[in-house]
């Protein structure tokens, strides 16, 4: 007895069709890791097996070679960072503050940055920051003695803004755009001696401008009384006269004058 004919087409092309679909997936795969979006305010570093490739990327659509190659992304937005921290001044007493600094990642160099010294964003601040901001900070007040930091604050200021700056030009990883140091906190029997201080050199500054005033008012008086002669003291008697008064001195100088007031209107 035989049995029926088996014909081979309907599991070929079944199989034919499983073989297309999983290829467009496998496709719809590698395309999907070839394509990257950087976001706005962001770069992409890319590694090939581990090494960095090529300049970092700019936001927007990107290509890379898929399994073989993989980013990291590095904000290069403004951050904002406050920083506590308590230092020595010059005469050894402590002194607790807050600096708030402001910078900014230079995107040119989150190769070279990837490459030394951090591999993601949340590693800038601690590794680049930080370190430099605190040394510029005991660097700077422990040239101070504690009044002049009290009452100088805001110069002072800038100069640890400078000198964070300073540091970090020394690696070129960021750009400091600002610093600002707040909430001053000193012994409270310190205080008093500050105010003293404050007090006494605005009494010594009012004095001062006393001093000055006297000095160009004696100037002034010295000054008119050199240019003072007898014909222009004659000149300002007869300016003011009134006319009424019956004593006017002679003119100076005037032949048979010999110094004697002349009377005018006079009554006997």
């Amino acid at each position: 007895m035989q049995s029926p004919p088996r014909f081979a087409g309907g599991q070929g092309s079944g199989a034919g069709l499983s073989v297309l679909v999983a290829a467009v997936v496998v496709l719809l795969l590698l395309i999907s890791q070839a394509v990257f979006i950087v976001p706005a305010g962001n770069v992409a570093v890319v590694t090939t097996l581990g090494k960095v490739t090529g300049v970092p990327r700019s936001p927007g659509a990107n290509f890379k070679a898929p399994l073989v190659q993989a980013i990291s992304l590095f904000d290069v937005r403004t951050q904002v960072r406050p920083e506590q921290f308590s230092t020595l001044t010059k005469d050894l007493q402590v002194i607790e503050a807050t600096a708030t600094v402001k910078y900014a990642m230079k995107p040119s160099e989150a190769g070279r940055i990837f490459e030394t010294i951090a591999t993601d964003n949340q590693q800038i601040y601690p590794r680049v920051i930080q370190p430099s901001l605190l040394k510029a900070l005991k660097s700077v007040f422990s040239q101070y003695e504690l009044v002049t930091i009290a009452t100088e604050w805001n110069s002072i200021s800038e100069i640890v803004q400078e000198k964070v700056a300073e540091e970090l030009r020394k690696f070129d990883y960021v750009n400091v755009q600002g610093l600002d140091l707040t909430g001053l906190q000193i012994a409270e029997e310190y205080r008093a001696a500050i105010e003293q201080k404050q007090i006494a050199e605005q009494q010594l500054l009012r004095a001062q401008t006393e001093v000055r005033i006297a000095e160009q008012e004696a100037k002034r008086y010295q000054t008119l009384n050199s240019s003072l002669d007898d014909q222009v003291l004659y000149k300002l008697f007869l300016d003011k006269w009134d006319g009424q008064t019956s004593v006017v001195p002679a003119l100076p100088g005037a032949a048979g004058g010999n110094g004697q007031s002349v009377i005018v209107n006079g009554r006997r």
